[in-house]
């Protein structure tokens, strides 16, 4: 068991997901479910599943992912989708280079199923990631969404993306900082139900042109 980690997941319409995600939270990870103006109740069945729910009426990833890390209160935090896509079984792997001193941030590379990964995603994300790479130097092949960081340091980056930018600028910021930055494999399954980002290429666009202003 690791205690006093918290598990950070951005919520918007995912009642389909929410059930399985927190059934399969390990031990010692205490979820923090961020309700961004779901109309489907999913605040309130994750409230019933005993989560702790905060919610952020301002729409946008990033907005609620860092609604959630001013909510935590744990040295180390996680932050995963919460949309099945992702097995909570990880965590432990993911913060354990966090835990051991090796790294100040631990990011994850999807291993995708067949059907979990649209082309057109996967295409803007290794283009993304190759930018990275030759900007900042990392060794990084995604900008997966499962990752683990100290909650006092990431606070302290001054982190300012309130869209789909937030992951791509918390990297840069850390790179910035002089952190070491490590990725983990982790397997990436297909969603619960529909996707509002990656999974049109509508909902991808947006999401590079969020990250292009956060790389300009």
């Amino acid at each position: 068991m690791h205690a006093g980690i918290e598990v950070i997941l951005p919520v918007l319409d995912e009642a389909a997901a929410i059930p399985g995600v927190l059934e399969r939270m390990p031990a010692g990870f205490e979820p923090i479910v961020v309700d961004n103006g779901s109309h489907d109740g999913s605040g309130a069945l994750a409230e019933r599943l005993g989560a702790r729910v905060v919610h952020e009426p301002r729409r946008g990833f990033g907005a609620a992912c860092h609604a959630g890390l001013v909510a935590a209160r744990a040295p180390v935090v996680c932050f995963m989708d919460c949309d099945g896509s992702l097995d909570p079984a990880a965590l432990p792997a993911v913060v354990e280079p966090l835990l051991q001193g090796q790294a100040e941030l631990v990011l994850t590379e999807r291993r995708p199923e067949p059907g979990a990964w649209p082309l057109h995603a996967r295409l803007a994300n290794r283009a993304l990631a190759w930018e990275v790479r030759r900007r900042t130097g990392l060794l990084l092949r995604d900008l997966g969404p499962m990752r683990a960081v100290g909650r006092e340091a990431l606070l302290g980056l001054g982190m300012v993306d309130r869209r789909f930018g937030w992951p791509l600028e918390m990297v840069l910021r850390a790179a910035a900082a002089g952190w070491r930055v490590h990725e983990l494999p982790v397997a990436y399954a297909p969603r619960e139900g529909r996707s509002k980002v990656t999974g049109t290429v509508r909902g991808t666009a947006r999401t590079v042109r969020d990250m292009a202003a956060a790389l300009a």
